[in-house]
C-alpha cells in the first residue's frame, strides 16, 4: 500500500497502518471545531444582549470565558496527554466539548451560558494542542507540512465559517442552534478519531505521579491575569489592568521557580534553550499579534474611512480568511518541497510586504486597496503556520508532543489577544481619537497606516529572529527537544 494511503503510525514506538485519510479527517475535524466555537459565537452577541437582557459588556464574556479557558489549559492538557495517552484524552475532549455545547443552548440565564463555554473552552483546549500532536505521531514525515497545512485551513475555515453560519441559524432556528450544531460535528468527530486513530500505550495510573500539578496550577492563573489585563476595560487600562499585570509578573516568576525545582515539571525551561523552539514561539506570538491587527483595525477603516455599510464591511473582512483556507494545503505542500526554514523565510518576507501595501494603498485605491494587502498578509500567515509547526513539530521527540503542540498554541493566542490590546491602542493612539463614528476619514486613515507601520516593523523583528535561529541551527548548537 502506498504512503498517499496509510500511514505508518509509530505513537509510543507501536506501529500500526492505518488509512491516512481517515487520520487526516478525524483529526481535520479537531482542528475545525474549536476555531468554529471561537467565530461562531461573535456574531450573536447582540441576540444574546436582548434575550438575556443584558449589557454589551456582559454578554462579551460568552466569548472572553472560551478563550481564557483555552488559553490558561491549552498548555496543561497537551501535557497530559504526553502522560496519560493522546488519543484517550482527544475523545475525552470532544465529549467534554459537545456535553458544553449542549448545556450551552439550554442555559436558562446568562451566568450559566458563560459557565457553558468556559467548560466548552476546556474542551477546545484539549482538541487544539492535541490534533496538532497526533499529526507528527501519525502522518508521514514527508508529508507533515501538508498536514500541518490542512490544519491550518480547517482552522480558518471555521474562523470564516462561523460568523455568516451563526447569522443563518440564529435568523432561522434561535441562538440555541449556533450551539447545538456542534453535536452531530462532534459526534462524527468521536467516531472518526476511535476508528482511525492508533491507540495509546502509555499507562495512565504510572504516568499520574508525573504530571506537575501546581506548575500547571500556576501557569494557568498567570495566564488568566495576563488575558484578562489585555481584555478588560476595552482599551482603557486602570488600576485593575495594573493590578492583573502585576499578578501575572509574580505568577511567572513563581511557575519558573517551581519549575526548576520539580521532579518532573511542566515545561522543562532548559528546552528554551534550544534555537528552533525558542525562535518559533516567539514569532508565532508576533505574526498572531500582527494578524489581530487586521481584525482590529479593519472594521475601523472600512466602516468610517471607506464609508461602507455593514454588510459590505463583513463582505471584505471575509477575504482574509477565504485566502487562509483556500492556501493551506498548497502552503504546507510548498513547505515538504523547499522545506520549512526557508518556508518560514518566504511567509515572513510575504507578510511585511502585505503590512507595507496595507500602510499604503487603501487610501489610494479603495476596497481593492485594501482586499489584495490582506490576501497577501493571510496567504503569507498560512505559509508561515504550515512552516513553523512543522519546523517544530516534525523533530520533537514523542513523549513531548503534546506539550510543544499546546505551547505553540498559546504562543498564537498570546499573541491574538495581545494584538487585540496592544494595535487596537495604537490605532486610537495615531488616530488620535476613540469616537471614531465622527472623526475625519484622513485622521482614521491616519492610524491605519501607522498601526500597519508598526506591524511590518514587528514582522522584521520576526523575520530577524527567523535568520538568527536558522543560523545558530546550521551551525549545530541547536540542542534538539
Amino acid at each position: 500500500m502506498t504512503a498517499t494511503k496509510h500511514a505508518q503510525s509509530t505513537l509510543h514506538g507501536v506501529a500500526a497502518e492505518t488509512p491516512l485519510k481517515g487520520v487526516l479527517t478525524s483529526l481535520a475535524l479537531g482542528m475545525l471545531l474549536p476555531s468554529l466555537g471561537t467565530s461562531i459565537a461573535n456574531v450573536a452577541l447582540p441576540t444574546f444582549a436582548e434575550a438575556f437582557s443584558a449589557s454589551f459588556q456582559k454578554v462579551q464574556w460568552v466569548v472572553l470565558a472560551y478563550l481564557l479557558a483555552t488559553t490558561t489549559l491549552i498548555v496543561g492538557v497537551g501535557r497530559m496527554g504526553d502522560l496519560f495517552g493522546r488519543r484517550r484524552l482527544l475523545m475525552v475532549g470532544i465529549a467534554i466539548f459537545s456535553l458544553a455545547s449542549v448545556l450551552a443552548s439550554m442555559a436558562p440565564r446568562l451566568e450559566l451560558l458563560v459557565a457553558a463555554r468556559a467548560l466548552q473552552g476546556v474542551g477546545a483546549a484539549i482538541m487544539m494542542a492535541l490534533t496538532m500532536a497526533m499529526v507528527s505521531a501519525v502522518v508521514p514525515k514527508a508529508r507533515t507540512g501538508s498536514a500541518m497545512g490542512l490544519m491550518g485551513t480547517m482552522s480558518a475555515v471555521g474562523t470564516a465559517l462561523g460568523p455568516s453560519l451563526g447569522g443563518v441559524l440564529i435568523a432561522q432556528y434561535g441562538w440555541q442552534s449556533i450551539f447545538l450544531v456542534n453535536l452531530p460535528l462532534g459526534m462524527l468527530a468521536l467516531v472518526l478519531v476511535r476508528r482511525y486513530l492508533p491507540e495509546d500505550r502509555t499507562t495512565p495510573s504510572a504516568a499520574r505521579n508525573e504530571f506537575d500539578k501546581l506548575g500547571m496550577l500556576l501557569l494557568a492563573l498567570t495566564l488568566a491575569a495576563y488575558s484578562l489585563a489585555m481584555t478588560m476595560g476595552h482599551g482603557h487600562y486602570g488600576q485593575l489592568n495594573a493590578l492583573l499585570m502585576l499578578a501575572a509578573a509574580v505568577g511567572l516568576g513563581m511557575f519558573i521557580r517551581t519549575e526548576s525545582q520539580a521532579a518532573s515539571p511542566l515545561i522543562r525551561l532548559a528546552m528554551f534553550r534550544d534555537p528552533v523552539l525558542s525562535a518559533s514561539l516567539a514569532m508565532s506570538t508576533l505574526v498572531s499579534t500582527v494578524i489581530m491587527a487586521t481584525l482590529v483595525v479593519g472594521p475601523f477603516y472600512l466602516g468610517f474611512a471607506l464609508h461602507l455599510n455593514t454588510a459590505l464591511v463583513g463582505a471584505v473582512m471575509s477575504a482574509g480568511p477565504i485566502a487562509a483556507a483556500v492556501t493551506g494545503v498548497p502552503a504546507g505542500r510548498i513547505v515538504d518541497r523547499v522545506g520549512a526554514p526557508r518556508a518560514t523565510t518566504i511567509g515572513l518576507v510575504g507578510l511585511m510586504v502585505g503590512c507595507l501595501a496595507l500602510a499604503m494603498l487603501p487610501e489610494s485605491l479603495g476596497i481593492a486597496g485594501y482586499v489584495v494587502p490582506i490576501v497577501v498578509i493571510t496567504s503569507s500567515y498560512a505559509l508561515f503556520q504550515a512552516a513553523n509547526n512543522t519546523a517544530v513539530m516534525a523533530e520533537v521527540s514523542s513523549e513531548m508532543r503534546g506539550l510543544i503542540s499546546g505551547m505553540l498554541n498559546l504562543s498564537r493566542n498570546l499573541g491574538l489577544i495581545t494584538g487585540a490590546s496592544v494595535m487596537g491602542a495604537v490605532f486610537a493612539m495615531a488616530s488620535g481619537t476613540v469616537a471614531f463614528a465622527s472623526a475625519d476619514p484622513a485622521v482614521v486613515a491616519a492610524g491605519m497606516r501607522t498601526t500597519f507601520t508598526v506591524a511590518m516593523a514587528l514582522v522584521l523583528v520576526a523575520l530577524v529572529t527567523a535568520v538568527a535561529s536558522q543560523s545558530i541551527a546550521r551551525s549545530g548548537h541547536s540542542t534538539g527537544i
